[in-house]
């Protein structure tokens, strides 16, 4: 089940922040970016960067960390994206209470997992 809008506009708020916070300054932006996207009950963030073979102003998304909500525990499960391109579960804390956590988590990022 999809979050529902004001919990999504919660998460876009509180990610959207983070995000905003954490991107490089605007002359650096075409070569590094961060975004997010909310779809479904899981929130994913990713760098953008140019593609370095192709057509030139192409863009590839790159994600690093996810959260999905799992409204039967009332906790969001936290994942990084290891070099098997395959999402795998935090196991450092795997879950936690609110997004704010998470935001929490991925700033710190003690295992350097998620901004390497």
């Amino acid at each position: 089940m999809a979050l529902s809008e004001l919990e999504t506009a919660r998460v876009r708020k509180a990610v959207g922040g983070f995000v905003e916070r954490r991107r490089p300054p605007p002359h650096i932006r075409p070569e590094l970016d961060f975004g997010f996207r909310v779809s479904g009950q899981s929130v994913e963030l990713f760098e953008i960067r140019p593609v370095w073979r192709g057509a030139t102003g192409q863009k590839h998304e790159h994600p690093f960390a996810k959260a999905t909500y799992v409204r039967t525990k009332r906790r969001w499960r936290i994942f990084w994206l290891r070099q098997d391109l395959k999402w795998h579960s935090y196991e450092p804390t795997p879950e936690v209470d609110t997004i704010e956590e998470f935001i929490a988590l991925v700033q710190e990022d003690r295992y350097a997992c998620f901004f390497g």
